[in-house]
């Protein structure tokens, strides 16, 4: 059995291709939408991909699984599992084969269990694995979002993210049944999950690739609360803010993800396109350092650095609906192109390298700064009141700490949050190290706000030995 490991660091996502070496077959397991490295890794280990499969509707990024099994000529399998709302529409169009809690098949000499594991989404399964030519016990499971090294998959999406209320209880309740069951495996089955560090898929994945049942029967906290109303409490409880985008991945994963093409690039454009867009509204989104923004950056445009983050906060804070254009050098734009796609962000109508800010001071047009505030002088603004703070942490890290008097407006949250800023001359946005607060800075300084960030975020100020506010 032949086993390559895909991580997507953006996504912190894992996908699998899992092949039988002597008969020359493999299977994918939650491919992402670049289909092109499956391909290419299969023909470097000289199997087909003769099978496409995946754990669930993803929320958190646009699936391959559809494109992958139709360039490769793959049988699809899908989930039949949960009700209508979380069934495939394209599976019948595609040929695909539903399956169900039970369903095997074969992979060459590697045998694929479905093992039905509600409790993150309603369809979600798993796959048994057990490589026939060495062993007649299984010698893994791909768990896809249902258990993580170190955590198991927040059953809050569905309520939180899909909007289907009052589903969370329930699900959390699935959940804990689907662990009860998941026990019953032996310790030295390994465990291939579906994501780890990074991931908004639950609130404390481990950065381990990989485990094993019996370590996390022994280690994960899940594990660890045999009640269940205690677990239902546990799992909901201190959970992050689900990015926007999430409920927009479900759809398009259900309805039916289109192909990336990876060769496709949006046209270069220049000041003509960039003035345009800032006179009708048209979101310009500069991908370069927060550092070098705010030193310099054309008036009314927004800043969303080229990081491990990058895919999570366009997600949140881009348009599904309408074009946006990007500034990106050459040698990162095809890389910021790529990253929208994965999490369908499509419309990106043209990329312009960083010069044209030169340009554009050049004809006439104007830039702005983005003012950077100590800890220490921020503390004696607020206390002569010409400034206010705004923490756009997750609502559990303010929970468990914060600037006395700061309200907490989440970064995803904050454009559909802007009547909640109070009225006062400046106001400071303020995360954990700076990073999500230099983003939501220039959220509210393209709307024409007057704002600062605070340098080094809720680290700085607690280092600083100023006033924290604590629960009791």
């Amino acid at each position: 059995m032949i086993v390559k490991r895909f991580f997507d660091a953006k996504l912190a996502q894992t996908s699998y291709l899992i092949a039988c070496g002597k008969v020359g077959v493999a299977v994918v397991v939650d491919p992402i939408r670049d289909v092109d490295e499956y391909i290419r890794v299969a023909a470097a280990e000289q199997v087909r991909i003769t099978h496409v499969t995946e754990t669930h509707i993803h929320a958190d990024f646009v699936s391959g699984a559809r494109d992958l099994a139709k360039r490769t000529g793959a049988q699809l399998l899908l989930s039949d599992e949960g009700d209508a709302n979380w069934q495939y529409a394209y599976a019948e169009a595609d040929g695909a084969t539903l399956v169900k809690d039970g369903y095997e098949f074969m992979v060459g000499n590697v045998r694929l269990r479905v093992v039905h594991t509600p409790g993150h989404t309603p369809e979600h399964i798993a796959f048994v694995i057990t490589d026939m030519a060495a062993a007649d016990e299984p010698i893994s499971i791909a768990t896809g979002d249902f258990v993580f090294v170190g955590d198991v998959g927040r059953p809050d999406l569905l309520e939180r993210a899909a909007k289907v209320k009052g589903t969370m209880e329930s699900s959390a309740r699935a959940l804990f049944a689907s662990l009860q069951k998941f026990k019953q495996y032996p310790d030295w089955m390994q465990i291939w999950p579906g994501h780890g560090a990074g991931s908004a898929c639950g609130k404390g994945l481990s950065a381990v690739p990989h485990s094993t049942v019996g370590y996390e029967k022994r280690f994960n906290w899940a594990f660890g609360i045999t009640d269940e109303d205690t677990f239902v409490h546990a799992v909901l409880e201190g959970q992050p803010e689900p990015p926007n985008y999430f409920a927009q991945m479900k759809r398009i994963n259900k309805e039916g993800p289109a192909p990336f093409d990876s060769a496709h690039c949006p046209p270069t454009v220049g000041l003509a396109e960039l003035r345009t867009a800032l006179a009708n509204g048209t979101p310009v989104v500069d991908t370069r350092r927060a550092d070098e923004f705010a030193k310099r950056h054309v008036t009314g445009t927004i800043n969303i650095p080229l990081n491990r983050s990058f895919n999570t906060w366009a997600g949140a804070l881009l348009p599904f609906d309408r074009e946006f254009l990007l500034i990106a050098d050459h040698s990162t734009a095809a890389e910021a192109v790529r990253e929208l796609a994965m999490v369908g962000l499509d419309r990106v109508a043209g990329t312009m390298p960083t010069n044209v800010i030169v340009e554009w001071v050049m004809a006439g047009g104007t830039v702005e700064t983005v003012r950077q505030i100590s800890a220490t002088d921020l503390a004696a603004h607020i206390a002569s009141g010409d400034a206010a703070v705004i923490d756009v942490r997750g609502a559990a890290e303010w929970n468990e700490g914060h600037i006395a008097g700061a309200p907490n407006i989440p970064l995803a949250f904050l454009p559909d949050r802007l009547a909640e800023l109070p009225q006062v001359k400046t106001l400071v946005l303020q995360c954990k190290g700076g990073g999500r607060s230099s983003i939501a800075s220039s959220l509210l300084l393209a709307r024409g706000l007057r704002v600062a960030n605070l340098v080094g975020g809720f680290d700085a100020w607690e280092a600083a030995g100023l006033p924290v506010q604590k629960p009791d």
